[in-house]
């Protein structure tokens, strides 16, 4: 009679131990995938516009990308080797602002102009032989005024000789990505060995902007005056399209005509690159046709920013019951003008999670989706390590998880 009562005990103890069980892991399941609902936007949509094709551009090659999302809006043979011309200055002013950055070169330092500078051909600031010129009046005669004379005299400043500074230009190249350029010179002079491709010129413009935002002002100057020589900027959109603020014409006649630009409306940035148009004229109206068309039907919102914490993750077996997601860096996406409001973002998370998790770790996944096609897929990380818990937690979860079939 008394073994009957207390094996009754014990099983009304194991149903409801079960149950607890059960319960416990259905709540955890319940809460450890978090679920990003229908992006909200931030002000009124506008009706859905119907967008045409992109411009027919019949230049060598062209481009054109939105500078945060990287989204590439039109493009035509822009992998294509190329003759960059007097383009080559974009990188030939890079390579100096790195200098000025590293504190390694002054604006007010002076600069002795060697008889190769001053002899140089093509387009010049007009520097003399044997004179000094300062560091900022070269760097205004390199970008407005496209002067050979003030990029070889910079060049030799810095790197001793114009070949050593074009051994810098391509270490500069390689660790931007431009897979697809080589440099022999800092004035775009033809050679054999000189080229690059659209998609590289507007990576390189991508990196001047981003990483050099107080010098890339230069690139919005129309004139410069030095040594009683006025010159204007060769980029015409700079008088006639204020949203444009550069970036760099070039010509020769291997090349044909070409021109890196960029614009800004409401905070969207475009980069355009025309590489090898039959005119000057043609060179700029074929770059205002592709900002305009980004412009008019494009959008760049930014969905995330660099350590937002979407949500939290479970942690099974760990110190802590759960870590907080974060996005990695600031998340944009170019989408058609108007579609704002129809985009969707959910998570895929690694499940389950097992202690220990690394700060940084990878764990999901936000995807973003319009309708019903994916866009981006954007890495969720731990924003916290968490170590494993004691071996008292770790059994218990693991029978909870048993129990919830994981």
């Amino acid at each position: 009679m008394i073994l009957s009562r207390w094996l009754n005990s014990m099983s009304i103890v194991f149903i409801w131990l079960s149950g607890l069980l059960y319960l416990s892991s259905a709540q955890v399941l319940a809460q450890s995938t978090p679920q990003v609902s229908r992006i909200t936007p931030s002000a009124p949509t506008e009706s859905v516009l119907v967008r045409p094709q992109a411009p027919e551009i019949s230049a060598r090659s062209h481009i054109l990308l939105d500078f945060n999302s990287g989204a590439v809006l039109s493009e035509n043979n822009s992998s294509a080797r190329v003759d960059p011309a007097s383009i080559t200055k974009i990188m030939t002013s890079y390579v100096v602002f790195q200098e000025l950055h590293a504190n390694s070169l002054a604006l007010d330092e002076l600069v002795s102009v060697s008889e190769k500078a001053w002899r140089m051909e093509g387009s010049r600031m007009f520097i003399e032989v044997g004179k000094q010129v300062s560091v900022q009046d070269l760097i205004r005669g390199l970008v407005v005024q496209s002067g050979n004379d003030a990029s070889v005299a910079l060049a030799e400043h810095i790197a001793g000789t114009e070949s050593a500074f074009a051994g810098l230009m391509n270490q500069y190249a390689q660790r931007l990505g431009m897979q697809d350029t080589h440099y022999v010179n800092v004035t775009g002079l033809p050679d054999p060995e000189h080229y690059t491709t659209a998609a590289d010129v507007a990576m390189l413009s991508k990196a001047l902007i981003r990483d050099f935002p107080e010098q890339y002002g230069y690139y919005a100057e129309r004139e410069f005056t030095f040594n009683e020589v006025r010159q204007s900027n060769r980029n015409l959109l700079l008088f006639r399209d204020e949203r444009v603020d550069g970036i760099k014409t070039g010509h020769t006649e291997a090349a044909g005509y070409c021109l890196a630009a960029s614009s800004v409306v409401d905070g969207m940035r475009l980069i355009s690159v025309v590489m090898g148009a039959d005119s000057e004229a043609g060179r700029a109206q074929q770059t205002q046709a592709l900002l305009n068309f980004g412009h008019r039907f494009y959008e760049t919102v930014q969905l995330y920013e660099q350590g937002e914490q979407p949500g939290q993750m479970r942690v099974w077996r760990g110190a802590s019951s759960s870590v907080a997601l974060q996005i990695p860096n600031d998340v944009f996406l170019t989408i058609p003008r108007g579609r704002y409001a129809d985009l969707s973002a959910k998570m895929e998370l690694q499940e389950p999670l097992l202690a220990p998790v690394a700060a940084g770790q990878v764990l999901g996944n936000i995807l973003i989706s319009l309708d019903g096609n994916e866009l981006l897929r954007q890495p969720l990380e731990a924003v916290v390590e968490v170590a494993q818990g004691n071996w008292l937690k770790r059994w218990w979860h693991g029978v909870r998880l048993r129990f919830s079939g994981d």
